[in-house]
């Protein structure tokens, strides 16, 4: 039986706000919040955009955190959503054993080997990241964090005009925090 983007949306963001506990955002809200963040993103994306597979988008958004973040492994992910929504997880997944200055390109580059969602997703994560950063943050930090971002722009740009343009307009937003 096929499952509607509703029920496909409420059973993984329950399997993932599990997985993610108590954790926080940096704002002291809910993680949950960010993925749900990250999942409206990719809503509106759809919208303006219909031109990629929204289930697996609505899915890789809700779980793109939960390798990097949570004690789950790649084997009970692959075993709860399938190899393709666990391998694009894994895609959206900085490799802790590289150092970090090479964690993100590494990324992009195996995002780029992924389908479309994957990239749409890192683009919709970073647009729903470029919102007032944490305070304990000093200007390099928000300058790094801003220049990382165009980076991800400019490496995943032509996978959704809405979410380029949307990412480009956060981007030159986020020059008003330094």
């Amino acid at each position: 039986m096929h499952k509607n983007i509703q029920t496909i949306y409420q059973e993984t963001i329950a399997f993932a706000a599990l997985k993610h506990g108590n954790q926080k955002m940096p704002t002291g809200l809910p993680y949950v919040v960010h993925l749900s963040n990250v999942a409206m993103e990719v809503f509106m994306a759809h919208k303006e955009e219909p031109n990629f597979n929204i289930e697996f988008a609505i899915q890789l958004a809700l779980l793109h955190d939960v390798l990097e973040d949570t004690p789950l492994s790649f084997k009970e992910l692959e075993d709860t959503f399938g190899n393709i929504v666990a391998t694009g997880v894994l895609a959206l997944t900085k490799n802790a054993s590289l150092n970090k200055k090479d964690q993100m390109e590494d990324s992009l580059a195996r995002i780029l080997n992924q389908g479309t969602e994957v990239a749409i997703v890192k683009l919709c994560d970073r647009i729903t990241n470029l919102q007032k950063p944490p305070l304990k943050w000093n200007n390099d930090k928000i300058k790094k964090y801003q220049l990382q971002a165009v980076t991800i722009a400019e490496t995943l740009q032509g996978k959704n005009t809405y979410l380029d343009n949307r990412i480009q307009e956060k981007i030159q937003g986020y020059n008003t925090y330094f």
